[in-house]
């Protein structure tokens, strides 16, 4: 008897211990919460290998993700596209608009530990003002046109020759370290090792580099949030085809640019997250307006009526893209709704060449005027979206008495055979990376038709000059706009080149991988604008501590 009573009591004990520890979990579960937490390593498939991983020689697409991890400039731009501070903590712009004062933080470190100053700033606008610099065009036209001085270790001042009102985006340039490439020639700075083991200021730091991939680790005198991922690797891939398949084989846990063509198959993938952003920039058909062909507007304002743009979107894209009709983004506060548009009517293109004297006068199929055909050859790179492209808007050209025979060149010789020296008749390339300033000066004033110009169609119309001379030399942004906005009227009406439609890019990132967000993007780089939120590993905190850790990881 005694010893039933024994055995009850320990039951009864244990069925209490049992339920105390059900009661602590419970409570455990119920008052903490999962985070992130720091460590793991996110790996990514690219297509093609660094070549220069320096912000002012860089070459390739894998160079800028590289750089956009690895260094820094004096600015950036946030996701709403507005600059905001990055190395300078704050700046003053005189009030005739010609010298901009930045004042340097001074917890910012060089990978390496050295202290970043103004002789770094400094250090690398002289490099690039420098004769003997032949990198990126643009960047040596504006930056030759500014004086840089060194006020102090922490100040620096730039003076510009006129007002120039897009100054500051290009104050995002990524800088280079004084200490370390000072006493290398300019000229010879392509051939530096350096390019291939650079030291920023950026996040992430090389660790190893090989013809295979790259590893970055997390920087650990980074001056901004620390990002929990300690490290990144990429893994080079002969194109974005191999990429997917290595993702396929388990190799990476990301797709830098999932193709049209894989979309299909990466939305039936419950494995991976699909990421779409429209790029800024835009796809177009530049018209050489030497030649006779294009000379009138009716017959541009036809062709562009008789190419189905959001067809193509939807066919050849797989919906991975937005119809332009303007030069200006459509989020720009510069951006004209209310312009001309020219939607599908290949009728109205038909009336619009008869109009213009432009008819098939011996039944060939072929539209002539005055003996001359209306027929030219429409040219591409090898890319083989872009040649599906040219031969569908070739075959709806025929459809309405224009011949565009399709001819296709290497992506590096497009620009250096024929955009430069204008020796083209159309030529259908995407326009990209374009900052988040509207200014289309670039492209579209007359004085850049020639040489190294952008200007390529050859457009040269005096309002649109007075216009964008105006327009960048104010501060004012509501002048501005409305500049802009009447811009846009005589490019809708004048139709000195084809837009076809804003470009979107799709990223893919396995399931894995949180804290991956997407924003409005210059360039594929920005895809990495959040990467100190990104993590893999988690781990467990009480609510309490679970708030203060939101706050701290802001």
């Amino acid at each position: 008897m005694i010893k039933r009573i024994r055995w009850q009591i320990a039951i009864a004990l244990l069925g209490i211990v049992f339920l105390g520890a059900m009661l602590a979990r419970l409570a455990y579960t119920l008052t903490t919460v999962i985070v992130p937490d720091y460590g793991g390593t996110y790996v990514e498939g690219v297509a093609g290998n660094p070549s220069h991983i320096n912000p002012i020689l860089w070459q390739n697409d894998v160079d800028r993700d590289l750089i956009s991890l690895i260094f820094n400039g004096l600015t950036d731009n946030n996701e709403k596209g507005e600059i905001i501070p990055d190395l300078a903590s704050d700046w003053e712009v005189s009030d005739d608009g010609l010298v901009y004062t930045f004042h340097l933080r001074r917890d910012v470190r060089w990978h390496d530990g050295m202290p970043f100053t103004s002789d770094d700033v400094v250090f690398t606008i002289k490099t690039i003002q420098d004769l003997r610099y032949h990198g990126i065009p643009y960047l040596a036209e504006l930056w030759r046109s500014v004086t840089v001085e060194r006020v102090n270790d922490y100040t620096v001042r730039f003076t510009l020759q006129e007002p120039f009102t897009p100054f500051m985006d290009y104050t995002t340039l990524g800088l280079l370290p004084a200490h370390i490439l000072r006493d290398v020639p300019v000229e010879a700075l392509p051939e530096s090792q350096f390019n291939l083991h650079p030291i920023g200021t950026g996040p992430f730091r090389v660790q190893e580099i090989s013809t295979e991939h790259i590893v970055l680790e997390a920087n650990p005198y980074f001056h901004g949030p620390k990002p929990y991922l300690s490290e990144l690797e990429f893994r080079f891939y002969p194109d974005h085809e191999s990429v997917f398949s290595a993702y396929e084989r388990g190799e990476v846990d990301g797709i830098s640019h999932v193709l049209p063509k894989d979309l299909p198959r990466v939305r039936e993938d419950e494995r991976l997250n699909l990421f779409s952003a429209r790029l800024s920039g835009y796809s177009l058909i530049f018209l050489n307006l030497n030649r006779p062909v294009f000379k009138e507007k009716e017959v541009r304002q036809a062709l562009l009526l008789a190419i189905n743009r959001q067809g193509l979107i939807d066919r050849i894209l797989e919906g991975q893209g937005l119809v332009a009709h303007s030069p200006i983004m459509p989020d720009s506060w510069a951006y004209n709704a209310n312009i001309k548009r020219y939607e599908y009517d290949p009728e109205q293109a038909k009336a619009l060449l008869d109009k213009a004297g432009w008819v098939d006068s011996d039944g060939d199929g072929v539209r002539d005027k005055e003996g001359v055909k209306l027929e030219f050859a429409l040219l591409t790179n090898d890319d083989p979206v872009r040649v599906m492209m040219i031969e569908e808007i070739s075959r709806e050209w025929a459809m309405v008495g224009v011949k565009a025979e399709p001819q296709v060149s290497g992506i590096a010789g497009l620009r250096r055979d024929f955009l430069r020296p204008r020796r083209f008749d159309a030529v259908l390339c995407e326009w990209g990376n374009l900052p988040n300033d509207p200014d289309p000066y670039p492209m579209w004033h007359s004085t850049r038709t020639k040489d190294e110009g952008q200007n390529y169609a050859g457009f040269v119309h005096r309002e649109a000059d007075e216009i964008l001379e105006e327009a960048r030399r104010i501060n004012d942004q509501a002048k501005r706009a409305e500049l802009y906005r009447r811009f846009q009227e005589i490019f809708a009406e004048e139709v000195p080149s084809l837009l076809l439609y804003y470009p979107v890019y799709s990223y893919a990132v396995d399931e894995k991988v949180k804290g991956v967000q997407v924003g409005p993007m210059i360039d594929p780089s920005d895809r990495f604008r959040n990467i100190a939120q990104w993590y893999i590993n988690t781990k467990r905190v009480i609510v309490s501590e679970a708030k203060g850790f939101d706050k701290s990881s802001k």
